[in-house]
């Protein structure tokens, strides 16, 4: 009979092998998205606890690791659209810290397997947020710049890295090694990160998340233009020497022997060196580092998200060789994601152009993550009642994604007396019509066609770039051409007349003729892109170029059957309500009557062919699940269907791909468990562009 010991070892197995393989899925999957598609699927601290469990799992489970399990190797394999090249020395991922428990731990480790080791130093480096490079100089002319890739080969990415300037060509000495490989970091001043998103703000392009990712995807541009006009910049913070070269003597560099010393080198090289690191002579002088930029790391100018601890000594470093994945003389000490607390002083409400009624928390002004935050979003009403969140309250925000700001929890211990908790309103703040909140939806929203905040936001979405891109039209024309009633529809636009724009505050005549004439001009947009102009929910602007091929003329879609609409090759049932119901309106009828009547495209020429993409997904079979962050369910249908895919609602051993979003679901891990591909909306997007 099995002894008790031998019970308590035995029986949790079943459940412990099912957790393992959920983790090695979640983590393979997060890899894939961050190291070859440049579009992370998890935060760095999701992904950091979570590879934390498997290794404390496997440590205790050893029988159960498996050869594909992440903790067995580098990383993921380099993206296939650079030439893939085989990195001269293996480019090792750091060990994470998350304490000063875990330096201590770790500086034990390696004095374990270095006993006799009585006199080191450490070196402390800020850990840059960005994307690492290795650099090969031959002659002390650069020969080769490859991204990280999977450790052991990356993506030949030379024209790019040319067109870094901190990067030099040639080395800064007159008798340079034969051979040298530099290793660092690239990434985007966060000045130069601003502008960029501010510039695809502006041409209408989805915005990068944060830093790190816009320097991956700069990167990766095929076209180094982009490159040198996005500014990148680089660290430099290792140097290797080849081994078995005697060349290397003869150089004017010799090779140096420690850390610190490898930094004054690549100084003396010409490359752009950190100059917030230190030389710690123990322990709690690294501490002491890591403490003091916890705080000061806000005011650099490029994000930081911890410190790399490195043995100083090149020679004890290599007694003391790597693990499998990691080295055993460095470690990264990892900032928990940042945060800040502050009060809220009021709760508003948002209306967009949909009716949809959004709260929003206008707090005290903090820093957060370089920038002023005193606004965030709280969703809706299911939100407000989860944080049970009050005017007065103390609450605790971050940048979901270092850009978006979020309320994480309230300090209810803080809460002053007296506060009430808050109400979704009844009416709307704009028209004080009647509020109505769907039964099937978490969305409250105001349904009065005139109401100020839904045409402000008709107009606007009206005279948008990939609608009828009215030049000149912005937000702050259509605030006063909506509060004067010189427009109370988009079909009063193309009735103004110079002299009424000219009562406008600061319009002045040349202005007024202007804008007149480009709103004359965007009567030549076609049929496509009128139809998503007129702002029927959930209609895309793919989804309006695959309605208006099929439905040539408006009168064929306004009759046409929700059954003849959903049947549409990349239209589901949803979109086919949504638009069979707009044109039953009288008033949708009636503003149709006024575009024609002005002058508007409202047919085409009817186009046999479905897609206008490469048949990429031939022969692949999908599922989407989840809450996608920018695309419509249908909308992602749609551009699958248009690459040559196939879309189906459950999953199977026949699916190829699940893309998936928020609140997932069982269909995830269907897909975990049967071993399949799965892809966040950003990898999508990146497939159907390579």
């Amino acid at each position: 009979m099995d002894s008790p010991e031998q019970l308590t070892l035995l029986e949790p197995v079943p459940a412990i092998e099912q957790r393992l393989q959920e983790l090695r899925q979640l983590l393979q999957n997060a890899s894939y998205a961050y190291y070859v598609l440049d579009a992370p699927v998890l935060e760095d601290a999701v992904y950091d606890t979570l590879y934390h469990e498997l290794i404390a799992l496997e440590t205790q489970y050893p029988s159960l690791i498996t050869p594909d399990s992440p903790t067995q190797r580098v990383g993921e394999r380099p993206a296939s659209q650079f030439t893939s090249v085989r990195h001269n020395i293996p480019l090792y991922s750091l060990e994470n810290a998350f304490g000063n428990e875990d330096l201590a731990k770790w500086q034990d480790r390696w004095r374990r397997v270095a006993p006799n080791i009585a006199d080191f130093e450490y070196v402390c480096e800020l850990k840059i947020d960005g994307s690492s490079l290795a650099l090969t100089y031959e002659n002390g002319v650069l020969v080769r710049g490859a991204t990280r890739g999977d450790g052991i080969a990356g993506e030949d990415i030379t024209q790019n890295v040319k067109a870094i300037r901190s990067i030099p060509l040639k080395l800064n000495v007159e008798n340079p090694p034969a051979m040298v490989e530099v290793r660092g970091e690239a990434f985007l001043p966060l000045n130069s990160f601003a502008q960029i998103n501010q510039e695809r703000s502006q041409a209408g392009e989805s915005l990068f998340a944060n830093p790190r990712n816009a320097a991956a995807g700069t990167l990766r541009q095929l076209d180094s233009k982009i490159v040198a006009k996005r500014k990148l910049d680089f660290f430099a913070y290792t140097l290797h020497f080849e081994k078995g070269k005697e060349e290397r003597e003869k150089g004017e560099i010799p090779p140096p022997s420690s850390q610190w010393a490898v930094l004054q080198t690549l100084k003396q090289l010409g490359f752009r060196v950190n100059l917030e690191g230190a030389l710690c002579s123990n322990l709690v002088e690294v501490i002491a580092f890591c403490d003091r930029w916890s705080v000061e790391r806000r005011n650099l100018p490029y994000l930081t998200d911890g410190v790399v601890v490195k043995l100083n000594s090149l020679a004890l470093q290599a007694q003391l060789g790597f693990t499998q994945k990691f080295p055993r003389w460095a470690i990264a000490l990892k900032y928990p994601a940042e945060e800040a607390p502050t009060v809220v002083e009021n709760i508003s409400v948002n209306v967009g152009r949909t009716g949809a009624v959004t709260p929003l928390a206008e707090m005290r002004p903090v820093l957060l993550a370089g920038t002023t935050v005193a606004r965030a979003t709280l969703h809706n009403r299911d939100r407000i009642a989860e944080l049970d969140i009050r005017v007065g309250d103390t609450v605790i925000i971050r940048k979901a994604g270092e850009i978006i700001p979020e309320v994480v929890r309230v300090l209810y211990e803080l809460r002053p007396a007296g506060t009430e908790p808050f109400q979704m309103p009844t009416a709307c703040p704009e028209c004080r019509q009647p509020l109505v909140k769907p039964e099937t939806e978490a969305v409250t929203r105001c349904i009065n066609a005139s109401c100020p905040a839904i045409v402000r936001g008709a107009v606007e979405h009206w005279a948008s770039r990939d609608a009828m891109d009215i030049n000149g039209l912005g937000e702050k024309w259509v605030l006063q051409l909506v509060e004067t009633g010189l427009v109370q529809s988009v079909a009063d636009l193309y009735d103004i007349t110079v002299e009424q724009l000219m009562t406008l505050e600061r319009m002045g005549q040349k202005s007024a003729e202007k804008l007149v004439r480009a709103i004359a001009a965007s009567k030549q947009q076609p049929w496509s892109r009128v139809l998503y102009g007129l702002g029927i929910r959930h209609v895309g602007s793919v989804n309006a170029q695959v309605l208006t091929q099929q439905f040539t003329s408006v009168e064929a879609l306004s009759q046409a059957t929700v059954d003849a609409i959903s049947s549409v090759y990349g239209i589901g049932t949803e979109i086919a309500q949504s638009v069979h119901q707009w044109f039953q309106n009288p008033a949708n009828q009636d503003l149709i009557q006024r575009l024609q009547t002005a002058g508007l495209e409202f047919y085409s020429t009817p186009n046999t062919q479905h897609s206008t993409l490469p048949q990429l997904f031939s022969g692949k079979t999908f599922v989407i699940t989840g809450t996608l962050p920018t695309l419509k369910r249908d909308e992602a249908k749609a551009l699958i269907q248009s690459a040559g895919g196939k879309v189906t609602e459950s999953v199977s051993k026949k699916t190829s791909y699940v893309v998936v979003g928020e609140e997932a679901g069982s269909k995830l891990k269907k897909a975990q468990t049967l071993g399949i591909t799965v892809l966040s909306e950003a990898e999508l997007l990146a497939l159907l562009n390579a």
